[in-house]
């Protein structure tokens, strides 16, 4: 079935398929035993050496998920929500604990914008191996290292335009990106 899922992906050039709920029972069970709201810190503890297989390969929900307690969950599902796209979920994992060293880490609006940002980079660099979401993690976490403050969300969606642009992946003014 993996196998298969990977010959789709490649042949499609499509986004990375969020992993299968089947394959997030074992850590159903742990997330259901957390009391909520709970934090990132927590969760690592309950199922941080669990892994989910995914498309791109297995992740530890510790690689995952932010070890910091700035950053909380409401509910099983919203941890559930995070771990289900790997690519996105390390990405963020590394901002929000970059941004958690600098101050006491940022809104849920600024947060949901640079996922959003990032998905949407995922979707539109989905066969060239996920570049694009690894440079604009990159260059938000050095900005926050750098200026110790996190970019606006607008000015890491005008980031991820500009190497969409520079890479030949068209992003209208309309768009997301086209901030």
């Amino acid at each position: 079935m993996k196998r298969d899922q990977d010959e789709a992906q490649k042949r499609m050039g499509e986004g990375e398929p969020p992993i299968d709920e089947a394959d997030l029972a074992d850590i159903e069970n742990e997330l259901d035993s957390l009391e909520y709201p709970t934090t990132g810190a927590d969760v690592i503890e309950a199922v941080g050496d669990e892994v989910v297989e995914s498309v791109g390969g297995s992740y530890s929900a510790e690689e995952l998920m932010p070890d910091t307690d700035t950053e909380t969950f409401e509910s099983p599902s919203e941890v559930r929500e995070r771990i289900q796209r790997p690519t996105v979920a390390a990405s963020m994992k590394r901002i929000v604990e970059a941004a958690d060293s600098v101050s006491k880490g940022f809104g849920e609006s600024q947060r949901d914008a640079y996922e959003k940002t990032l998905r949407e980079l995922r979707e539109i660099d989905a066969a060239d191996d996920d570049e694009g979401v690894d440079v604009i993690t990159d260059w938000v976490v050095e900005r926050i290292h750098q200026k110790e403050k996190l970019p606006g969300s607008r000015e890491v969606r005008k980031r991820a335009a500009k190497f969409c642009r520079a890479n030949g992946y068209g992003v209208r003014n309309d768009e997301w990106l086209g901030a």
